[in-house]
């Protein structure tokens, strides 16, 4: 419905308040104002151009640009609509410096891709461009500043660019039609009634944009693309001194405007009346339900307004935590719901309580929201529950503090860009983290409890449903809804108890057993270790991040090894067993148990393997080890679980087959695995097949026998430091001497030409995916050259499809492979489109491929991917996700990891070599293709 930058998201950058002078004579006084954090350094140039500048380290030879417009959708005249965010799109279709394309070959060319490295964005109150540019060449570096010059003023506007891009921009609005969008046009007049945000969305009016006169668009970007609207964002790994140069030289010239326009803000006037948004739609999928309470805007700037922040997050994580517990119940009003206040547009801020319910549940599930929310502001939270509450949000400001030198730069870009559009506090973590400590200790109770009170007011109040149109569906009127209000207030309601066992997290200590083998590969810096039970550890310490270990563990296996009849429950087994939490701990009482802990652990059954994941700081990794022991001796038998578990599925599942892109989706499962009963969509119906006894016995046996098991730690631990822990609760577990793998179930694609048409949905928009398979050779030179042809095939249809035809928004393109249960690829491209044209661009796709494999790429796309694939490489060796995700799936392949640390294989990749891989993967005999068509066609 909205989206919503809840005010959390400003808690990680307060100890220099300690460590430093006070900020008075008398003390810290909450009317002192938050400092800069001095790490920025922050300017303004004559022209009015603001800049941010910080060096940081991580992504080591990176750095974060952004040029900030404050200017969006909001301020389009009439004739406008949609051309904000139109003329985003041609800042990549010539500037002064950069012909047409010549922009987007010239980023590409330095390992950069749309998307992780080239993106923007607008909306009704900003335009963002984004850049991550490699700092290892200064000219890379001095050309990136010239490229953000060159879209604060110097776009071509090309008349033939404009209208290849409007094209391009008409299918991204069709792309974005449907339910929701159908049901957002009926709300947003009421939700911003009498505001001039209720008729300017983004992406414009289909009309318009097929009409607008070029000078309309130019018109835009003259008026609003001005430096004193501007700020230009740097943070990375380079000289500052030297950045701070390169700005003042690319941006001091801009003229200013000799007339300008005023920035206007727009109000979104208060109103004493509840009002209400209901919406249906024959294609809606789910049952939703949300009350609104607009709100001024405020700026966070004194230590006072800091510690009301605190408070707030405190009141909206309580109130989420109740919502949690009642999701649980086995006939719960919702299948989920959440408490969270934030910025809406620049004028208005957002209180919101919001609801997922079942079929028929709105009335029930928006009584249950105002009953809690009334609950506390009658008898308020309780002291257990704020003690919890704190304890979790110290512990994650702690961590965030032990973090702060390796946060990544794009997350200081986007709090700078805050603080440039909203004035959103940038004390830095220090500060930040030193308020904390101070400051959270002392709020009460009754501070949070008011909170409630201050924000269920009967003015400024929204009411929105979202629900399908469907025969037999009875929707509450806006008089149904609006009688809960009384009824909640002439309610009784009783204070909440706070349940909670004292026991502890493991009641019996485990028996360990030794380390009884020991490898070490010193050019992985990784260690493996063999336990007297049989368990497997691959361990590997990194200084990447200071408070992060993660782990992941695999055993063969999987569902697999059930019976068909018993399919559903062994593949929902882990999440059905697990939501029944572990020992003497239901998941509530589990997570009030970890409150201040860094510490979770999921398990997982997949189709060939069963295992577990998870992360810790280093401060709770024994909470973690105590998590994976009783994961694996002590799951719990919970018949509320199950009942929760079905609840919520039947609320997302209820109605899914009335989305066009459901039947679509299924079309394609279908089609690919030959409608095998193992791979059949999961329906609503279905999930009464899944028994707990079974799922709860697959699981058990599963998990029973860790000799087989293999687990892999990357992060900040010590070996010395970490064995204790390995061979007391790895070491622990039970190991029966089974020798057992996983079974193919025979889920195999389909050969030969399949051609298929779907026909749903009401909006005239299609989709297409052509997939290719067959058998592949998984080597790592074969693995880098299928994400070459990938990458290239890529390029070329973007350019083609979108950039010349102007027939899509976005062309994806994928090269998967795998080496179990069958070594095979599965090469897709999906593309959406006007209906009228899928036939078209389908040729046009066919005779790219065939020009593909007669001619080859060009060496210029060839060096773009290649020059990508080593970026994205060097990113990559610095980050412990990947390599817990790339060292197991190596063990788990019997692959060498040693060729993690091999580039010598993208040098395989040549013109030649993705020729011929196109000749062997795209096989224009063996492939599927389904295309979505709107049920009037």
């Amino acid at each position: 419905m909205i989206r919503l930058v809840f005010r959390a998201s400003y808690l990680f950058a307060f100890t220099a308040l300690l460590a430093s002078p006070p900020l008075s004579s008398q003390g810290p006084s909450a009317s002192d104002t938050l400092p800069i954090d001095p790490a920025v350094t922050i300017g303004t140039l004559d022209n009015g151009l603001r800049f941010y500048i910080r060096e940081n380290s991580r992504p080591e030879e990176r750095a974060e640009l952004r040029l900030v417009v404050n200017a969006g959708a909001v301020l389009e005249d009439d004739d406008q609509r949609g051309l904000a965010h139109l003329v985003e799109h041609m800042a990549f279709n010539g500037t002064a410096n950069f012909e047409k394309q010549d922009l987007i070959d010239y980023l590409e060319s330095i390992g950069m891709e749309f998307g992780p490295s080239i993106n923007a964005f607008t909306s009704q109150d900003e335009t963002v461009y984004m850049l991550r540019v490699p700092t290892d060449d200064p000219e890379i570096v001095a050309t990136a500043f010239q490229i953000l010059e060159d879209w604060a003023h110097q776009l071509t506007f090309d008349p033939e660019e404009i209208d290849k891009e409007r094209g391009v921009v008409v299918e991204e609005w069709r792309g974005g039609r449907g339910a929701n969008a159908r049901m957002r046009d009926q709300q947003f007049p009421v939700i911003f009634k009498d505001s001039r945000y209720a008729e300017r969305l983004v992406i414009g009016t289909r009309e318009i944009l097929e009409t607008f006169p070029h000078e309309a668009l130019i018109r835009f970007y003259r008026d609003w693309y001005r430096p004193d609207l501007m700020a230009v964002v740097a943070v990375g790994d380079f000289d500052a001194a030297v950045v701070e140069g390169l700005i003042r030289q690319h941006f001091s010239g801009i003229p200013t405007h000799p007339d300008p326009r005023p920035r206007e803000i727009f109000p979104v006037p208060p109103h004493a009346e509840t009002l209400f948004a209901i919406a249906t739609d024959p294609e809606a999928t789910d049952n939703q339900v949300a009350i609104l309470y607009k709100q001024p805007p405020r700026v966070t700037k004194t230590l006072g307004a800091y510690r009301q922040l605190l408070v707030e997050n405190l009141y909206n994580s309580m109130l989420s935590n109740r919502f949690f517990e009642l999701s649980r119940e086995p006939e719960p009003p919702f299948a989920f719901a959440g408490s969270g206040q934030g910025r809406m547009v620049s004028s208005a801020e957002i209180y919101q309580l919001f609801a997922l319910v079942q079929e028929g549940g709105i009335v029930k599930g928006m009584e249950s929201l105002l009953t809690e929310a009334e609950r506390v502001a009658r008898h308020g939270f309780t002291a257990t529950e704020l003690e919890r509450e704190k304890a979790d949000f110290l512990r994650s400001m702690e961590s965030a503090y032990a973090e702060r030198e390796n946060q990544e730069s794009a997350r200081y870009a986007s709090e700078y860009l805050n603080h440039f559009l909203e004035e959103e506090p940038i004390p830095g973590i220090e500060v930040e983290y030193g308020a904390t400590q101070m400051l959270l200790p002392g709020i009460t109770v009754d501070e949070v409890n008011q909170v409630a009170r201050e924000w269920l007011v009967d003015e400024n109040r929204v009411v929105i449903v979202n629900a399908p149109e469907k025969e037999g569906l009875a929707i509450p009127s806006a008089s149904e809804l609006e009688a809960i209000f009384g009824a909640v207030d002439a309610s009784e309601i009783e204070p909440y108890v706070d349940t909670s066992t004292e026991a502890p997290l493991l009641p019996v200590e485990p028996s360990p057993s030794p380390v009884v083998r020991e490898e070490v590969a010193e050019d992985l810096g990784l260690t493996e270790w063999e336990l007297a039970n049989g368990v497997r550890v691959l361990l590997k310490p990194t200084d990447f991040k200071d408070d992060e270990i993660l782990f992941r563990s695999y055993s063969p296996g999987g569902y697999s090894l059930s019976e068909l009849d018993d399919h559903l429950s062994a593949s929902f087994a882990s999440t059905v067993v697990s939501g029944g939490g572990v020992g003497e701990f239901t998941l509530v009482d589990l997570k009030k148990k970890l409150a201040g802990k860094a510490a979770a652990v999921s398990p997982s059954i997949g189709e060939l393997t069963e295992g577990l994941s998870g992360s810790a700081s280093p401060k709770d990794v024994e909470t973690m080890f105590q998590l994976i022991y009783l994961y694996f001796t002590a799951p719990r038998r919970d018949e509320a679980a199950l009942t929760t578990f079905r609840n919520q599925m039947t609320a997302f599942l209820a109605n899914r087959s009335a989305s066009p892109f459901t039947a679509f989706s299924d079309t394609i499962s279908v089609t690919m695995s030959q409608g095998h009963p193992r791979a059949r969509p999961i329906t609503a119906e279905a999930l009464g097949e899944i028994d707990l006894d079974a799922a709860f016995a697959f699981y058990r046996d599963r998990f029973a026998d860790a000799g087989d098991f293999t687990f892999v730690f990357v992060g900040a631990f010590e070996l010395d430091g970490i064995r204790p822990l390995v061979e007391k609760y790895l070491g622990g577990l039970p190991s029966i001497g089974r020798q057992e793998s996983w079974i193919d179930l025979g889920i195999d694609p389909p050969t030969g030409v399949i051609e298929k048409s779907v026909r749903k949905g009401l909006e005239p928009q299609s989709q297409t995916v052509i997939i290719f398979t067959g058998p592949f050779d998984y080597t790592a030179e074969n693995r880098v050259g299928m994400r070459a042809l990938a990458s290239v095939l890529d390029i070329r249809l973007r350019e083609i499809l979108r950039e010349d035809l102007g027939g899509t928004y976005g062309v994806q393109v994928n090269g998967g492979y795998e080496k179990y249960p069958d070594s095979e690829y599965t090469f897709s491209i999906v593309f959406g489109s006007d209906p009228d044209r899928v036939d078209e661009l389908v040729g046009v796709v066919f005779q790219e491929i065939e020009r593909l494999k007669a001619e080859g790429p060009t060496a210029e796309d060839v060096d773009k991917v290649k020059e990508a694939e080593r970026r994205s490489r060097e990113t990559n060796l610095e980050e412990n996700r990947w390599w817990v995700a790339q060292l197991a799936l190596a063990d788990e392949y019997g692959t060498d990891p040693r060729l993690l640390l091999d580039p010598t294989f993208l040098e395989t990749v040549t013109v030649e070599s993705v020729q011929e891989r196109a000749q062997r993967y795209l096989r224009t005999g063996n492939f599927v293709r389904v295309s979505l068509f709107p049920e009037t066609e």
